[in-house]
């Protein structure tokens, strides 16, 4: 359904450092940056932008906006949530663990990256 994901950054090398640490978490490459100075990670199909908004305005995070990431397992999770808080994410909600959900359990972690924009690393469970 979805094509690509982009969020605003007031400060790209400070953006760089923390997604190139969670997306390798997650196995994936370090971002590409364009002729644009936006960062693009490429994995399976899907791109992650991250952009200085073209407006010129500052960047901020969308109130009651997640962005979710499919995980192998609670320990890719773990490693995620580890290295995004090693690299300038601030760990929100609860500790990562198991959560019920009306359609099954999940294993959630949650970060907002270094401009406010909340991220979410997710596994259901039994999958």
């Amino acid at each position: 359904m979805f094509s690509h994901v982009m969020v605003g950054s007031n400060d790209i090398a400070r953006s760089r450092k923390f997604y190139d640490a969670t997306f390798a978490a997650l196995g994936g490459k370090p971002g590409i940056e364009d002729d644009k100075g936006r960062l693009i990670y490429m994995n399976n199909g899907g791109l992650f932008l991250v952009s200085k908004p073209i407006d010129g305005e500052p960047a901020c995070h969308a109130n009651g906006g997640t962005i979710g990431f499919a995980v192998s397992g609670p320990e890719q999770a773990d490693a995620w949530h580890k290295a995004g808080v090693e690299n300038g994410g601030e760990p929100i909600e609860d500790a990562p663990g198991v959560r019920s959900a009306g359609f099954g359990d999940l294993y959630l972690a949650y970060l907002r990256d270094p401009d406010g924009n909340k991220l979410c690393a997710m596994h259901r469970m039994g999958a």
